[in-house]
């Protein structure tokens, strides 16, 4: 008959599709109990979709009137919470960082082990890609002491601000695309950034305009690598001009600036690597709403499970 094929092949793509969910559940045949329950209410009669699947009627009955553990229903409904929130963050979520996401969105307190546990019988985790960086040594015009010292806190916006630049490239293209940030450690925000085609002093020097323009009072400690940019007497005279302490990393030491470097590792962790760009317009549109959503919608453990921005307002407001 038409319809037992249909049954089968739907019972097929119905094992398919949970696979991942039915990996926690003890039950066997679930995924066949389910295909029962879908044509039974179609209209079908139980005991021949049985047969078609090679069911007993009565291992059907007795899962469909079970008293179902309430652990049970607790592990599937997280089990679902974590599989919407995979997709809808675009598989960025670890462990940690989703256990975060789900009690803060609705008001639960569930274990960071809990969640790992169900997050390894699904099969998701974050999709993370670290890279490398090669450094190419220059005759700076001057040269700031290592003020910050590796100190990264911060008692108060705009006491301390970090910046840098990094490159993205477009699969197919040789132009790259250069993105300029400025990162204020007291909640690790955004201040400020600027994409541009050229890895040039003018993307530093638009960066750090617009960042005196949002904040025209700011006087932080103000550090940054040894690129040429940075190392330009030019740059040093914005410095002044605005009251602000030159300080920069030492030579060939990326950790003097660990905060910046990490919010590359993210941004290309959590956006550039999990996904396939293949135009100037679509990667830079893409840079410009994840650090929309850095700034105010990722959720951070050391910052009270707040947005950085919602963290700022909170601080400001006390």
């Amino acid at each position: 008959r038409k319809w037992t094929f249909s049954i089968r092949t739907w019972s097929s793509k119905k094992k398919a599709s949970f696979t991942k969910t039915s990996q926690y559940s003890k039950i066997k045949l679930e995924e066949y109990y389910l295909t029962v329950d879908y044509f039974s209410n179609l209209g079908y009669k139980i005991q021949i979709i049985c047969e078609i699947l090679g069911l007993n009627r009565s291992s059907y009955y007795k899962w469909k009137n079970r008293i179902v553990p309430k652990k049970e229903n607790v592990d599937r409904e997280l089990s679902e919470l974590i599989v919407e929130y995979d997709c809808s963050y675009n598989h960025i979520l670890g462990y940690r960082r989703m256990t975060m996401y789900i009690n803060r969105l609705n008001n639960t307190n569930y274990s960071w082990k809990y969640v790992r546990r169900l997050m390894r019988k699904l099969n998701i985790k974050s999709k993370i890609r670290r890279k490398r960086y090669n450094y190419i040594k220059v005759q700076p015009e001057q040269v700031g002491e290592n003020i910050l010292s590796r100190d990264f806190t911060s008692n108060y916006p705009n006491e301390k601000w970090l910046t840098d630049i990094t490159e993205f490239k477009v699969i197919g293209q040789k132009q790259k695309l250069y993105l300029c940030s400025i990162l204020d450690l007291f909640d690790k925000s955004i201040v400020a950034y600027t994409i541009s085609f050229r890895n040039d002093n003018k993307i530093v020097f638009d960066t750090f305009d617009k960042a005196i323009s949002l904040n025209p009072t700011a006087k932080p400690i103000f550090h940054s690598d040894r690129g040429f940019q940075f190392t330009s007497k030019i740059f040093k005279f914005k410095l002044d001009n605005q009251g602000m302490i030159q300080s920069m990393s030492r030579v060939g030491k990326c950790i003097d600036n660990g905060p910046m470097e990490a919010f590359w590792g993210t941004i290309k962790s959590e956006m550039y690597y999990v996904n396939k760009f293949y135009s100037i317009e679509n990667l830079t549109t893409s840079i410009e709403q994840y650090i929309e959503f850095y700034n105010n919608k990722r959720f951070q453990a050391n910052l009270k499970c707040l947005a950085p921005i919602e963290y700022r307002n909170q601080a400001l407001l006390a």
